[in-house]
């Protein structure tokens, strides 16, 4: 069953064929599926599929700078229902489609999952800013921050047909929040398996400076609670950024913790500092570890000639799903996707190195923090893209991960911070 703030808004779900067939790209006599989603999304900005038309139609979009508002004020107010969208993946009714999404398990593939979110957070936020007017919009939109996924069903069945559904929650000057529900049509009816929030950014059309959106007006109680949550949701954001430990000491109880990990690992026969002694069933963080590469082709780019982060959340989960199921020792479980930071856009090109990292343990549940970076082999330059946190679950208890030095010790904190709060939630 879907959740009730989204059955509020199935008033809308006409909108839904009408703003994908805006363009002409959904075929008729059915749903709109991820490809229609995508070929929206060209037609919005002016994209071509064609490498080199590309690249001249980027170029083009300089001259719709004219057409951006001078400040949201100048923008007319929308609704929550004016972003609703319904897209559906017809993973049952075409069987064609599952080989894409399959994993040799048998199951689905999550990476694509991760994919598809991000192309339809992008279409929800450009549905809200929608101008008839305007044959194109002059708006980049991109992905700034995945806030948080959770899973309600752990299976996700490679036969069945899945829904998507999401709009827009909270608005700021610049910055969209859009909210999306994913179900799985089994047994005769729709069930849940995920919620996922995204924070999405709007920018000039060549992607240099933040842009205005169109403000969010609430229409009744229920539109304004979930706006108020997005305020929320934004506050509680801010406050995670102030106390992270890249800026600010732990608490007094978190260095507790760590000294506490410290004297554990002591040997007792040498009582020295220096050395140090596994403790029984747990792993040194130095091993638990995995890394890979991509380079970066043009047919991974999205809409702007950059890649696409829905490619970049698939790569990092994948490496991280990998790195848990070494450590664990067997295939883990997703629980939650949490606080995905896109910090600069990774280019067509790029040597795109990736580090997936068990930071801490508790009981089945592995935390994997996977940091990307840009290498440019002429300067020897690194430079962090993104950086990616999943919580995992094993059918047993792991061992515990132990950190050694100062900075594992920050790594092992923060994992606890990301694992505590889906526990919380």
């Amino acid at each position: 069953m879907l959740s009730p703030r989204f059955l509020l808004l199935r008033s809308a779900a006409s909108l839904t064929t009408r703003s994908l067939c805006a363009g002409g790209v959904s075929k008729q006599g059915r749903a709109p599926d991820m490809a229609d989603v995508r070929n929206r999304l060209r037609e919005i900005v002016g994209a071509s599929t064609n490498w080199s038309d590309h690249k001249h139609a980027m170029a083009e979009r300089v001259l719709l700078s004219s057409m951006l508002a001078k400040s949201q004020n100048d923008l007319p107010a929308k609704t929550m229902k004016d972003s609703y969208l319904e897209v559906h993946l017809p993973l049952g009714s075409e069987p064609q489609l599952r080989e894409k999404y399959l994993t040799f398990h048998n199951t689905v593939r999550f990476g694509r999952i991760l994919e598809d979110l991000d192309s339809l957070a992008v279409l929800i936020s450009y549905s809200h800013t929608y101008n008839p007017a305007l044959k194109r919009s002059p708006l980049s939109i991109v992905t700034a921050l995945v806030d948080k996924i959770d899973m309600r069903q752990h299976i996700i069945y490679p036969d069945c047909d899945i829904k998507f559904t999401g709009h827009v929650t909270w608005v700021g000057k610049t910055s969209i929040e859009a909210k999306m529900h994913m179900s799985q049509y089994r047994d005769g009816a729709y069930s849940p398996v995920l919620d996922a929030t995204f924070v999405m950014v709007a920018r000039d059309p060549e992607n240099k400076r933040a842009a205005f959106v169109n403000p969010l007006k609430p229409d009744g109680p229920e539109e304004e609670k979930i706006f108020q949550e997005g305020e929320a949701n934004k506050s509680r954001r801010v406050e995670l950024s102030t106390a992270s430990l890249l800026k600010v000491a732990p608490t007094d109880e978190e260095r507790k913790i760590v000294h506490s990990l410290f004297l554990n690992t002591l040997d007792s026969k040498t009582v020295s500092f220096r050395s140090r002694v596994l403790p029984p069933n747990s792993a040194w963080m130095e091993d638990g570890k995995l890394k890979g590469l991509e380079i970066c082709h043009p047919q991974e780019r999205n809409i702007f000639n950059r890649i696409f982060g829905g490619f970049l959340m698939r790569k990092a989960y994948e490496l991280g799903w990998a790195n848990a199921c070494s450590y664990g020792g067997c295939r883990p479980t997703l629980v939650a996707v949490d606080d995905i930071l896109f910090q600069k856009p990774v280019d067509i090109g790029s040597l795109l190195l990736l580090s997936s990292q068990v930071c801490y343990t508790q009981g089945k549940y592995i935390q994997v923090r996977v940091h990307s970076e840009v290498f440019d082999p002429l300067t020897r330059q690194h430079n962090t893209t993104n950086v990616f946190h999943f919580t995992f679950a094993s059918d047993r208890d792991v061992p515990n991960i132990i950190p050694q030095t100062y900075g594992e010790s920050m790594l092992y904190l923060d994992g606890k911070r990301h694992f505590n709060q889906t526990v919380e939630h």
